[in-house]
């Protein structure tokens, strides 16, 4: 997919994850420069390597003051913020417990970085762009903040929480020309997941077929099939959507999949 980013930054956090790499390599190869940001240091580096005229940062979405520092060293670099991809996030293997037996630590730890962590570059990313009244803010849900699971309730939570901060987001930054947007993915094939699902000895190895079975496609996504959903909405071409959940999910929100 090839867009028009010539001229625009753009900022994407938890760049050293899978699906933060393809979305900030996307960007970068359509002309975008990049700030990669994230909490390892080395692995925003090895995403800005993938960038070229881009920066790598460090920074931790849950510290205001970090985050404070990541917008203002972009603009100091490259002058301008157009993009902004809250893409950062965590869940949890190790607690996949009811709502019962859910650690209170996991819960805050969960909701800190999926939620609070989405507000807090946003809120700081709207102020930059406020100042041209322009800018696309796209944040990174789940499916599952449309339709729930078991045995992840802060994740559910959080995720349900950034459908609506979308909403919020949209329409009260729409009429300053800014476009906010989210995309839910589904199950996608990133090396967390291949290590839970896919691989022999995994955690969940003996239940990927059940899992597979809830999406029409019959497969998981690649991490580019979710960049590429971003590319759309960070280009030009979608001047007029504002306030989407766009699931990139092979179908799994379509419907029930039964053989009766």
């Amino acid at each position: 997919m090839k867009v028009n980013l010539d001229g625009q930054v753009a900022l994407v956090t938890g760049a050293g994850g899978a699906i933060g790499r393809a979305i900030a390599k996307a960007l970068a190869s359509n002309g975008a420069r990049v700030a990669c940001t994230d909490i390892d240091a080395d692995a925003a580096r090895e995403a800005a390597a993938d960038c070229p005229g881009s920066a790598a940062l460090r920074m931790d979405v849950t510290d205001e003051a970090e985050v404070g520092h990541a917008v203002d060293e972009t603009l100091r670099r490259f002058g301008r913020l157009d993009i902004l991809v809250n893409n950062a996030g965590v869940n949890t293997t190790a607690h996949r417990v009811t709502i019962d037996q859910f650690p209170t630590a996991e819960w805050e730890r969960i909701l800190r970085v999926d939620l609070t962590g989405i507000f807090l570059v946003a809120r700081a990313g709207a102020k930059a762009m406020l100042a041209r009244k322009s800018g696309r803010i796209i944040n990174i849900a789940s499916v599952l903040g449309i339709v729930p699971a078991r045995l992840q309730s802060p994740y559910i939570a959080a995720k349900a929480g950034v459908v609506n901060l979308t909403k919020a987001m949209a329409i009260e930054l729409g009429s300053q020309g800014i476009l906010v947007n989210c995309i839910a993915p589904g199950s996608i094939l990133t090396e967390a997941t291949r290590r839970l699902f896919y691989d022999e000895g995994g955690k969940m190895h003996d239940r990927v077929q059940a899992h597979l079975a809830h999406i029409p496609l019959g497969r998981p996504g690649s991490c580019d099939e979710i960049a590429s959903a971003a590319l759309f909405l960070a280009a030009p071409e979608s001047s007029y959507v504002n306030g989407a959940i766009l699931p990139v999910d092979g179908g799994w929100l379509a419907g029930y999949i039964r053989e009766f």
